[in-house]
């Protein structure tokens, strides 16, 4: 990685609004050490980007979309949680012309996209930037899922975008490397035990020293063990392979590691 260029990120965005909530009363807050790694993202760049671009689980459409708005708000895409939740604020401008610019570079590489003018973050985007960045004074563009969920296709959206690094932009994919809701509350010791083993081959994955060995493992990722069983649905396994298609020949490392309900989760840094 040159030193101008901003590396690509996979980063847990935790449950809802997780971060914002009152811890438990008895044993220990299962959502600590997550936020204390979201915390320790800016200081671990070293440099402030120009401006961000993440790619939310939470966001699907017929074709990539990106919000064109210049002052997106918030969407409070959660449910049943406590009212002050629904009160944080994070007021990022928008960037229409860096989602002109990544409009431009998908149409290019054969990857039709679309544009939002409207449409506002996300809890995936908000949730955790108010750890990252809570001043909120950095520009933010919100790129969607493509709906085909072909992780092949969102590993080449990835790519597409790879140049943006080099112009201060700092691509994020934001997700949880397991996201079983009905298994992540449970107890049961064949879901831990398969979310474990899933963990362990997407490390191996994610910090391959070979790229193009790591992304066509990635693109075959449902034929790992305990994959199906970690994501039911991939959507947010996917935003890890945007970040991975950018990363290009960068290697990645895993940043954090952790057990939430006893279930292994993990969050990787390329560049």
């Amino acid at each position: 990685m040159t030193d101008k260029r901003l590396p690509t990120l996979f980063i847990p965005h935790g449950g809802g609004p997780c971060f914002f909530m009152e811890p438990p009363r008895h044993g220990s807050d299962p959502w600590k050490s997550m936020g204390d790694h979201l915390r320790a993202i800016a200081a671990d760049i070293g440099r402030r980007p120009r401006a961000i671009l993440v790619i939310s689980a939470h966001w699907e459409e017929a074709r990539p979309t990106v919000t064109t708005g210049a002052a997106p708000p918030l969407l409070y895409d959660y449910y049943g949680f406590p009212a002050h939740t629904y009160q944080l604020r994070y007021p990022a401008p928008g960037e229409p012309q860096l989602a002109a610019e990544i409009g431009r570079r998908l149409d290019e590489a054969g990857l039709p996209s679309g544009g939002d003018a409207a449409r506002g973050f996300d809890h995936g985007v908000f949730v955790p930037f108010l750890l990252i960045y809570p001043e909120a004074d950095i520009p933010v563009v919100q790129l969607s899922l493509d709906a085909s969920l072909d992780p092949a296709r969102h590993l080449a959206i990835g790519r597409a975008l790879q140049p943006l690094r080099d112009a201060g932009v700092l691509i994020v994919g934001s997700g949880l490397s397991f996201h079983n809701l009905r298994g992540f509350f449970g107890e049961d010791p064949r879901i831990a035990a398969e979310a474990e083993a899933f963990d362990g081959w997407l490390t191996r994955t994610a910090t391959d020293p070979d790229p193009a060995a790591r992304d066509a493992a990635l693109a075959q990722w449902a034929e790992a063990p305990g994959a199906r069983t970690s994501h039911p649905r991939e959507e947010h396994l996917l935003p890890l392979m945007v970040a991975a298609g950018a990363a290009g020949s960068d290697i990645g490392v895993r940043t954090y590691s952790d057990h939430v309900f006893g279930k292994a989760v993990s969050s990787y840094r390329f560049g």
